[in-house]
């Protein structure tokens, strides 16, 4: 197409490409708008930097109330959903193109009770006399160069420069971070912070939402985590901070291992708590049991445990292929694979780790059925 040129008129070829790339993101990302006639896509860009309809579906479901609005509505996939669960929505964005795009599709996918402006949302909320019950905002995460950045006052708009205006004007404010934030930096900066959401599609932690409300409470801030996975969601939430201790054993006859959002929370202790696991060594966070439970992340069973001895271990092996994994081991996949000279894939899965003694190890396991 890029070759042959745009055969409509009005239509300029790099107009063209953009939308023929973005209904092809759109396809797994955004199902609804890619099944739907008439839908404008922006540039690759922003449709990589918008939320999936997955995670905005989730977010939706933490909103309350009648009148809602989201300050960096960006491409609009969060405030159609949004407006799915208020009865008034106000979506605010600064670059003029998008906003427009956004308000076509708001009109094409039929979500009438969505006013869409172009403009500074931040500057909105200084200049309106309006109260409202939830208040959205998703900071850019990019400086004047394009370069990523993490930190929220890093961030525009500057989430904690304006914390006292915000609680000011709504019950409840949700916020969107990168996923790279550390926990405790994000509530060193925030302020009132009620729970955090840590979402993660296919093992990988898209989201950090935070969920601030107005006034001060005593009560311990509450960590969900949740991984979307094709056939199920796991879900595993706990206080942060509650005093929870670690137990330790040697592998017994089953092995865990996190998911990408329990890794991210640091909610190990509470894990093996509820879940009644121990853990191979304080520094290896893998969980292990005889019975086998309901767990938020993989799980397997231990057919042979082998020391780790280089000069031995391929011919203990005796394998040709199979899925190796390291959790607090001095080799990285690599050079084990180089060493053994394994092919990967199978349905043999290697752990690689250090033991609560201290002994470096080889887990050999099969895989679950689910």
């Amino acid at each position: 197409m890029a070759f042959q040129g745009s055969p409509f008129e009005g239509v300029s070829t790099q107009e063209l490409l953009v939308q023929l790339s973005g209904k092809k993101r759109a396809e797994k990302k955004l199902p609804t708008w890619f099944k739907t006639h008439g839908v404008i896509y922006p540039p690759n860009l922003n449709l990589e930097q918008t939320s999936s309809e997955i995670t905005a579906e989730y977010k939706a479901s933490l909103t309350f109330g009648a009148n809602m609005v989201d300050l960096t509505g960006g491409f609009g996939i969060d405030s159609f959903y949004f407006a799915q669960k208020v009865q008034n929505l106000k979506h605010f964005e600064l670059n003029e193109e998008l906003q427009e795009i956004a308000r076509h599709n708001f009109e094409i996918l039929g979500a009438k009770n969505v006013i869409s402006e172009a403009g500074d949302g931040m500057e909105f909320l200084r200049n309106t006399s309006e109260e409202f019950d939830c208040i959205y905002l998703d900071p850019s995460r990019r400086d004047d160069l394009g370069g990523r950045v993490f930190f929220l006052s890093d961030c525009l708009p500057n989430v904690p420069e304006n914390m006292e205006l915000l609680q000011r004007k709504s019950k409840k404010i949700l916020i969107k971070t990168s996923p790279l934030l550390d926990l405790q930096a994000g509530l060193k900066e925030l302020k009132n912070v009620e729970e955090i959401h840590i979402v993660a599609v296919d093992n990988d932690v898209k989201e950090l939402l935070w969920i601030i409300q107005r006034e001060p409470s005593e009560e311990q801030v509450l960590v969900k985590t949740v991984n979307f996975q094709k056939n199920e969601k796991q879900v595993f939430e706990s206080l942060l901070g509650n005093g929870s201790t670690e137990e330790y054993s040697e592998p017994l006859t089953y092995l865990y291992e996190p998911n990408a959002a329990i890794m991210k929370s640091g909610l190990f202790a509470d894990l093996g708590r509820k879940l009644d696991l121990k853990k191979l060594h304080p520094n290896t966070q893998l969980f292990t049991s005889e019975t086998l439970k309901n767990f938020p992340g993989r799980h397997f069973r231990i057919l042979k445990i082998l020391p780790y001895k280089r000069k031995q271990l391929k011919k203990e092996l005796d394998l040709k292929k199979a899925n190796i994994t390291t959790r607090n081991f001095s080799e990285s996949v690599e050079s084990l694979r180089k060493m053994l000279k394994f092919k990967d894939g199978g349905k043999d899965y290697l752990f690689f780790t250090t033991l609560f003694s201290g002994d470096k190890a080889v887990l050999v396991c099969e895989k679950c059925v689910d």
